[in-house]
């Protein structure tokens, strides 16, 4: 059956609402049934949603203005000190999960890019999981909150690096050339963000803040508007949408604007884990189930460990250390731009970009029901957990 877009968003959120009930009933986590969900309607499945471009631009759009909130919620200035504690942890973590990741992957006989591909991909650790099932009150008040989100900006810098240098790539070869082309639109994309924000948008937010309506439409416009210029520029959507948000975090405004576009965060989360579900091709499981689920598992062990030694270091509490260490204990949905890019690129084939995929979906799984049932998050099934 081919969808509509209408028959296509029908699937998805009256689906979704059914799901979520059933799984809210069954004591499951809510983006577990979005991936499930994702991957029975999708082509794979029943093939209810086939317009695979449709939803691949859905995923787009939806990283896209979860960058722009996720920018939007940092505030450069209160996080300097906290580079200090986290800058070694984050380096010394990211080296190691990239090393594990290429041992792994050349131990099943990728070839050598392919095996360097996937071990960035394990570097980082999901802010979408970590973000969403941490407590505001924890997020913003508390020192774990700090720690998390200063460890995740840095990784987020390390893995928009990554990302940089794989888009410089055409035809699987990487030009110095191209990198260094690239890098160069970045300061000029954040000199221009600043500087528009500084003279016109900050002006005009200030003159018409009483127009809700207005600010909505100008942050959407706004981040739309630099995620296109970032991707003329030799950038990507995702880079321009995350500068677009943290070019304005620091103005009085931010606040009232993350809030506005709290319901269309959740709308996209929806439609990023259906289409990360849906996206998947089932079909190549059996090609790829025992490298991603010993790259999966080997991850979710590893980095619980690894982040709970290097806390343990730093002289952090025993409890905090473990909290950390399993709230970050995933891959991340970085990981599946690099997958997605480097495919695109054709510096890595589909075998490798599925397992990727794979390991990165099981590590949402499962460390989603692993913080869900023993720590604080706002959809815990355990009242005594349910933080909001």
């Amino acid at each position: 059956m081919e969808a509509s877009v209408f028959q296509s968003f029908f699937l998805i959120f009256t689906g979704a609402a059914v799901i979520a009930s059933l799984a809210i009933y069954g004591r499951q986590p809510l983006l577990v049934a979005y991936i499930a969900l994702g991957a029975l309607f999708g082509p794979y499945g029943l093939g209810w949603v086939q317009d695979v471009k449709l939803l691949s631009e859905i995923a787009q759009i939806g990283i896209m203005f979860l960058l722009f909130l996720l920018g939007l919620d940092m505030q450069p200035q209160s996080l300097l000190s906290v580079f200090k504690k986290v800058t070694h942890i984050t380096l010394i973590s990211s080296v190691l999960f990239a090393v594990v990741g290429y041992g792994i992957a050349a131990l099943f006989c990728f070839n050598t890019t392919e095996s360097i591909v996937i071990g960035l991909a394990m570097m980082f650790s999901s802010t979408i999981i970590g973000i969403k099932l941490l407590p505001t009150t924890i997020l913003h008040h508390r020192h774990v909150g700090d720690m998390m989100v200063g460890m995740l900006l840095m990784q987020d810098f390390i893995a928009i690096f990554v990302l940089l240098t794989l888009l410089s790539g055409e035809g699987g070869a990487l030009e110095p050339m191209q990198i260094m082309k690239t890098l160069l639109g970045l300061p000029l994309l954040v000199i221009f963000a600043i500087l528009f924000v500084r003279y016109v948008l900050i002006k005009l937010i200030t003159k018409f803040d009483r127009m809700a309506e207005y600010i909505f439409l100008l942050a959407v416009g706004w981040c739309l508007g630099i995620a296109e210029l970032a991707e003329i520029m030799g950038l990507s959507h995702e880079i321009g949408a995350f500068l677009a948000g943290i070019t304005i975090a620091t103005s009085p405004i931010a606040q009232h604007i993350a809030l506005s576009l709290k319901p269309l965060r959740d709308f996209f989360l929806i439609l990023f884990f259906f289409s990360l579900g849906a996206g998947f091709n089932l079909g190549l499981l059996p090609e790829i189930a025992l490298v991603s689920c010993v790259l999966g598992i080997t991850m979710l062990v590893l980095k619980p460990l690894t982040f709970r030694l290097l806390m343990k270091r730093q002289s952090e509490r025993n409890i905090l250390a473990w909290d950390m260490g399993f709230r970050l204990g995933q891959i991340s949905e970085f990981s599946l731009l690099i997958a997605y890019v480097a495919f695109g690129a054709s510096i890595i084939g589909n075998l490798a970009s599925h397992v990727i995929q794979a390991a990165t979906i099981l590590s949402f799984l499962i460390s989603s029901y692993i913080v869900v049932f023993n720590f604080p998050n706002p959809i815990a099934i355990k009242d005594h957990l349910r933080r909001d």
